[in-house]
């Protein structure tokens, strides 16, 4: 039997049960990659087969990507997945700048548990470890991406404010798993095929970044929360002006 997905935190705020995340960050991956293609309905039944989940914490994600704008709902079709554009993208890691350069400084004013400090030291060393490894391919992407999704998100859950939080999540419109430049459709048709192509080696782009991790990491450690949310911000942006140098106006 199907099981409520949805509880409330200390505040009354409406809170999303780890099964429902799991599904939302299933869902929001298969629509910003195109697996899930623009304009496609999505019926809850079919998708809980797809991924192999009961339908409640389908119903729920679909719910929060409409709030989010990744899905739009009608009385007569359901659900239906949203297009995306370049200039919607290059938005929302402009937003998500602000966003996680204010949830690094809030993890510094709060203070880290060491449950999550952990978890913080093992993303970055495991980021550092693929690096230093050289080589790199489509399976070699993914994991150092898994690394990086974990180094942002136990930082904006070490922020203590569940509104930054959602905000955080609401502005992430782009493959987390792998690079935007080739899994995003919407960035994609404008980046030139040569540079969509996975290279042999780690790309320079993922060094700079792995880089800006062991930097804010140094930041959190020095207690130095003005230069966390500095180094935070100038790293999501690397990924704006990324995609903005690769791009060509079609």
């Amino acid at each position: 039997m199907d099981t409520e997905e949805t509880t409330r935190d200390a505040t009354g705020a409406r809170a999303i049960e780890p099964a429902t995340q799991t599904v939302l960050t299933h869902l929001r991956e298969m629509i910003v990659t195109g697996e899930i293609a623009a304009g496609a309905r999505l019926r809850s039944e079919a998708l809980a087969t797809r991924i192999g989940v009961s339908r409640t914490p389908v119903r729920s994600a679909l719910a929060v990507l409409a709030t989010e704008g990744l899905v739009s709902y009608s009385v007569n079709k359901g659900y239906t997945a949203e297009a995306l554009s370049i200039r919607e993208i290059m938005d929302a890691l402009e937003v998500r700048a602000e966003l996680e350069g204010h949830a690094a400084r809030l993890s510094v004013d709060y203070g880290w548990n060491p449950g999550d400090y952990s978890i913080l030291v093992d993303a970055v060393e495991s980021g550092r470890t693929i690096v230093n490894a050289g080589a790199w391919s489509e399976a070699i992407e993914k994991s150092w991406y898994s690394a990086n999704r974990e180094f942002h998100r136990i930082i904006a859950r070490a922020s203590n404010n569940r509104v930054l939080r959602n905000a955080i999540r609401i502005s992430i419109i782009y493959p987390v798993f792998g690079d935007v430049g080739r899994l995003s459709p919407a960035v994609a048709a404008h980046v030139p095929q040569r540079l969509r192509q996975i290279p042999a080696t780690v790309p320079e782009h993922i060094v700079q970044s792995q880089q800006q991790h062991e930097a804010i990491l140094a930041a959190i450690n020095a207690d130095d929360a003005v230069e966390a949310e500095r180094l935070m911000s100038a790293h999501v942006l690397e990924s704006r002006d990324r995609v903005n140098s690769i791009a060509t106006r079609r």
